[in-house]
């Protein structure tokens, strides 16, 4: 049985880290992103998706993080995102 209920639309975990989870209020959620004419979703939709279901702090933290795509980095947010994949947010941290 799917979890999709919608073929339109596409869902993906985003885990938060540190400054971006307490920015977000959570650990980590699932998005539902719209796929229109079936277009792949990319990096930078599921960004435009939670930054609009958060207010500004998150999208204060955004713009220094970097992203993990099913646990490898991604510098292009043009990057498709596969079905049920996993977004880390993780923004800079001190130290090390």
């Amino acid at each position: 049985m799917s979890t999709q209920a919608d073929p339109g639309t596409q869902l993906v975990t985003v885990r938060y880290f540190a400054g971006a989870r307490a920015a977000a209020g959570v650990e980590e959620e699932t998005v539902r992103i719209a796929r229109p004419g079936g277009e792949p979703v990319t990096v930078a939709d599921v960004l435009a998706a939670v930054l609009a279901l958060h207010d500004g702090r998150l999208a204060r933290v955004v713009p220094a993080c970097s992203f993990l795509l099913d646990g490898i980095a991604v510098h292009d947010h043009a990057v498709p995102v596969p079905e049920h994949a996993e977004l880390d947010v993780l923004p800079p941290f001190a130290g090390g």
